[in-house]
């Protein structure tokens, strides 16, 4: 039997409230997801003005990162990228009708090495996504260390 811990609803919301201060500091319209271990949403919200098709990548991100336990970017990285031309997981993205995304702005959520779930960017270019994403799970970080929680706030995670 193994215990597990649950991203819930209070630390989803501190991680978006990081997440879009960050895209204000930075001047980019964003949506943002955080999802469960699962890949479901348990909050997201698109930014004022933001582009209509932010949702549905932003929760393909998030999916893909707490369900593959990786950044998505990591799926097209050189030269070991499994999403490479010629590399195990060709083509991957074309699985589950277009939940899959390989491209950089899916971040899982990683606590004491275990993956709780995940975080979804889209709206910007690929370094402002790293960056709003980055910026949730340092937040995260930060709130949980006084519990003795570490959680893993860097872009290229995998588990």
């Amino acid at each position: 039997m193994k215990k597990t811990m649950k991203l819930e609803l209070k630390e989803a919301r501190i991680m978006m409230e990081a997440a879009k201060k960050k895209a204000e500091e930075i001047n980019v319209l964003e949506t943002i997801v955080v999802v469960d271990d699962g890949g479901y949403p348990i909050l997201l919200e698109r930014m004022d003005g933001a582009r209509i098709t932010g949702p549905e990548i932003a929760i393909a991100k998030g999916y893909t990162a707490a369900g593959h336990k990786r950044s998505t970017h990591l799926f097209n990285k050189e030269p070991n990228g499994p999403a490479l031309p010629g590399n195990e997981a060709f083509g991957i993205q074309h699985m589950l009708d277009g939940k899959f995304a390989i491209f950089v702005g899916g971040f899982p959520v990683v606590v004491n090495g275990e993956v709780i779930g995940g975080i979804g960017i889209s709206g910007g270019n690929g370094e402002q996504d790293t960056t709003v994403g980055v910026a949730a799970l340092q937040a995260l970080k930060e709130h949980l260390s006084n519990d003795g929680y570490d959680v893993v706030a860097t872009a290229d995670i995998k588990r």
